[in-house]
């Protein structure tokens, strides 16, 4: 039978009384049929307040790399509890977290510690705009850099206000922004290395920074197209601007040197967050020397209370080293079980009739359904993906997913952690039988 979540509905409807709106970040109420609540998680398994069980593929919206509490980290947790929370100065850890950090990650010369990629973000924003007197930072069209006001121009254009496709809008989702930010942004479109270059020409001697995820994880799984990250290298030494990687989501998921490594480029910074803390409120700004300059100086203003925080960096120091030592092992282990599942959710989506397209590198992907007419072939950019993906569709397929036990994120996005195994892939496609058969009996008879 179907999982119910009576639990899970008597709490939202409690919660709503002392918490706006019932959540703690607005994306949470997307979840259908309400905003589930969680009672425990051991490895790649999680258990709701209704008891039901989950093969979980969210994994804290991609920050559980390690699985849910990890026994290591627990400990490592706990022992630095004993010692003291919070010092707001300095501890060993940090300059340990940072060494691991510089041995992982080649660009990563100096790095400055957060408790948020949104806040990193902005202290990126904010060096790259110092560092070369210029206020414009050029972003892609669908690229989430965070819920401030900076990090969302650009990410969801809506379809009516989406400009041409030369000169995409500067919208933002969200009311309440300060209306000058809008003119601080070159927006661009992903994976199309001469509009780029068309873009950055029409700005030229104007922008401080381009800025990305080197895959496209907040909108689809869009790995980028040949010579793009190349081109964006170029184009950045040509006209004196940082390249800011932000690999908030495939940060360690790519293997120790992160996506920037896998893909083959060096960013001038690089944007840390999920991963690197394991579920612990930790983020990190890491960059070269040269970019970094303006923080050795004190001419930006680089600060928080809670940055280094030990109990944050004892959880982080574990993870590194988790990934450490799986040295060549990652990511070709999870790419491979993610990929063995992604197989198998096209064998389903055959079986019962659904145009499901699963796009990726199996370690991460998303699960595209195509609405009925359009064309075959893998999603470029954002554009492309709100005219080709049947987002209702897929919502309808990941309820009855949920139903059986099989964790998504909302929007597609599927995750494979360390601890995921053969075994955990077999079972989660085992419940997706029942799931894809419902969906296709009640979606077809919906229509």
């Amino acid at each position: 039978m179907p999982y119910t979540f009576a639990k899970s509905q008597e709490l939202f409807r409690r919660a709503q009384n002392s918490i706006a709106a019932g959540v703690n970040s607005g994306i949470r109420k997307m979840e259908a049929p309400v905003p589930l609540y969680f009672a425990r998680g051991s490895g790649p398994n999680l258990w709701d307040v209704d008891g039901n069980h989950y093969l979980d593929f969210q994994l804290g919206q991609g920050a559980l790399l390690y699985g849910h509490a990890p026994a290591g980290m627990a400990e490592a947790i706990g022992a630095q509890a004993k010692l003291g929370t919070h010092w707001a100065a300095q501890c060993e850890l940090e300059i340990e977290v940072a060494e691991r950090l510089q041995k992982m990650i080649p660009s990563a010369e100096l790095v400055r510690f957060n408790n948020s990629a949104t806040e990193v973000v902005l202290a990126a924003f904010r060096l790259a705009r110092a560092h070369t007197g210029r206020k414009l930072i050029l972003r892609f069209e669908g690229h989430y850099h965070g819920w401030a006001d900076e990090g969302l121009v650009g990410f969801a254009n809506p379809v009516a206000s989406w400009g041409d496709d030369e000169n995409p809008a500067r919208t933002h989702p969200s009311k309440g922004v300060i209306p000058e930010v809008l003119d601080q942004f070159v927006v661009a479109r992903w994976n199309d290395v001469e509009h780029l270059r068309r873009r950055v020409e029409q700005f030229r001697g104007q922008i401080a920074a381009i800025v990305f995820e080197p895959v496209l994880c907040n909108t689809c799984c869009l790995e980028p197209v040949a010579g793009l990250m190349a081109t964006i290298r170029e184009l950045c030494d040509r006209d004196g601007m940082l390249m800011i990687s932000d690999e908030t989501i495939t940060g360690f998921r790519f293997g120790a040197a992160c996506a920037q490594g896998y893909y083959g480029y060096k960013p001038d910074l690089t944007i840390l967050g999920k991963a690197i803390g394991g579920g612990t409120p930790f983020a990190a700004l890491a960059g070269t020397k040269a970019a970094m300059a303006k923080i050795l100086s004190g001419e930006v203003v680089h600060a928080g209370t809670l940055n280094a925080n030990p109990l944050c960096l004892a959880a982080s120091k574990w993870c590194l080293d988790e990934v450490l030592a799986l040295g060549s092992v990652h990511p070709s282990q999870s790419q491979e079980l993610g990929r063995s599942l992604m197989a198998g959710l096209v064998a389903l989506a055959h079986e019962y009739g659904v145009p499901l397209r699963p796009q990726g590198p199996g370690l991460i992907f998303h699960a595209v359904i195509l609405k009925p007419g359009v064309g075959e072939g893998a999603i470029r950019d954002y554009r492309d993906y709100v005219r080709r993906h049947d987002a209702p569709r897929w919502a309808h397929l990941r309820r009855c997913l949920l139903e059986e036990g099989v964790r998504a994120i909302e929007r597609g996005l599927w995750s494979i952690s360390l601890v995921h195994t053969r075994s955990d892939i077999d079972e989660a496609l085992g419940r997706a039988t029942t799931a894809f058969r419902r969906h296709a009996a009640t979606w077809l008879a919906a229509a």
